[in-house]
């Protein structure tokens, strides 16, 4: 894929006027739970349509052409709604890449996004999803790289799922691990799920990185999780992601 050079002059304010992709995106928020301090860890940013239509129906208008412009739009609109939301937490963001041509350059209008909106860069958390296909790994970890010596956390999400394995574990190094929901599916009834997850804990520990299981939906999931040592948690069974909305103090009490 070629990058002509008005995409690499691209700025916040062109992400966020929707311009380039043909219509406006939106963001969803949803928790990530702190177990050990029963708190909001963080929010993960969930793009939609201009009328909250969901990511499926955002990803029937993106192609090679927009591409780029859409993985901008996406981490521009993300930072640009927190902000605005009061946001004080963690924020992952989803990115796309296949469509980071260079680390570096790529990031920048990001880091204009940041400083305009007043959101703090050490609170930022990239997450490549395993439902991209990935052709180059040296590619991505030239990208995890650059964004660690930013201060950036990267994340892998959707672990299991996808085109990633151990091996890609320990070679990428991400501060977060994301446990896909498909091995968290009554996970305490299935032997095979719970061998997957505990020997990817145990690598993770000796690597320094995070495991976050998502995709939780009962209390059985999260009392199985729980007991071999997983500290943060997201899923329907804390909350559904809201259109442009975080949530309240009394609605996070509640959900612990």
């Amino acid at each position: 894929m070629q990058f002509p050079d008005s995409i690499k002059q691209q700025t916040c304010s062109d992400c966020l006027s929707g311009e380039a992709l043909g219509f406006q995106i939106r963001m969803a928020f949803q928790p990530i739970i702190d177990w050990q301090t029963k708190a909001v860890f963080g929010y993960e940013a969930l793009v939609r349509g201009p009328q909250g239509e969901g990511a499926g129906w955002v990803f029937q208008h993106i192609n090679d052409n927009n591409k780029y412009y859409f993985d901008q739009a996406c981490r521009v609109k993300a930072i640009e709604t927190a902000a605005r939301l009061g946001c004080n937490t963690f924020l992952h963001i989803n990115f796309l890449p296949n469509a980071v041509y260079n680390p570096d350059t790529c990031i920048k209008a990001t880091i204009e996004a940041a400083d305009l909106y007043g959101f703090d860069l050490r609170r930022l958390i990239f997450e490549v999803t395993e439902g991209e296909q990935i052709p180059d790994k040296a590619h991505l970890n030239r990208i995890f790289r650059s964004y660690a010596k930013r201060g950036f956390q990267t994340a892998i999400d959707d672990y299991g799922s996808g085109f990633a394995t151990l091996d890609w574990l320990v070679e990428l190094k991400p501060h977060i691990l994301k446990l896909d929901m498909q091995l968290i599916r009554n996970i305490e009834q299935n032997p095979a799920k719970q061998f997957i997850v505990e020997q990817t804990i145990a690598q993770c520990a000796l690597q320094g990185t995070q495991v976050l299981a998502e995709g939780i939906e009962s209390k059985a999931e999260l009392d199985y999780l729980t007991s071999v040592g997983i500290r943060y948690l997201q899923g329907y069974y804390f909350a559904k992601p809201q259109l442009e909305a975080l949530l309240e103090s009394d609605e996070i009490d509640n959900l612990l």
